[in-house]
């Protein structure tokens, strides 16, 4: 599986617009220190936390995935050519907490994002996201725990749940466990 470089375009982003990552910390609501490791891609961070960097430097979170400028009609993408972000971590830098996998890396103007999500037996269960947009969860190896704001619901495998991103939300698989989802969310 190939990684992606989405450190590099943020900093260059941040680069261009002549901001300095105390600046963006403050605006965002992280660390100098972690804008920093995930600039020089020590850490990947969760995919909520790169829509929200993708949406303060005004840019669709697709083109950080993007491989260049130039834009496709259609895109097909084999088993052993998806893109990963690895071992995606927890706000504070942590722990692991699971490998992202995009499927339609190589589509700039998508308006929704498809990821196959595997989870660590190390992930932090106690970090929530919230972002624009609404979120669709499939699960392919479970059970796994679904936080929507205070309601815990278990989804086992072959379950689904389709909710607005804007709610305090979480996944994590049950008993440490393990697990897979697929996750599909369109940014609002």
């Amino acid at each position: 599986m190939n990684e992606y470089n989405v450190g590099n375009k943020l900093k260059k982003l941040r680069s261009a617009k002549k901001l300095t990552l105390q600046f963006v910390a403050e605006e965002i609501g992280f660390s100098p220190a972690l804008i920093s490791q995930i600039e020089h891609n020590n850490v990947s961070p969760p995919i909520p936390t790169l829509a929200k960097l993708a949406n303060f430097y005004g840019v669709r979170l697709s083109s950080l995935f993007a491989e260049n400028d130039e834009d496709i009609p259609y895109q097909i993408i084999r088993n052993d050519e998806r893109k990963t972000i690895s071992k995606i971590v927890s706000r504070d830098g942590s722990t692991h907490a699971y490998l992202y996998e995009s499927f339609a890396f190589k589509k700039q103007s998508r308006k929704m994002e498809a990821f196959l999500l595997t989870f660590s037996d190390k992930i932090d269960a106690s970090n929530t996201y919230a972002h624009g947009g609404e979120s669709f969860l499939y699960v392919l190896k479970g059970p796994v725990i679904l936080m929507l704001e205070n309601v815990r619901i278990v989804l086992e495998e072959g379950d689904s749940a389709y909710f607005d991103a804007s709610l305090e939300h979480r996944f994590c698989p049950k008993d440490g466990s393990g697990g897979m989802l697929l996750q599909v969310f369109c940014q609002g």
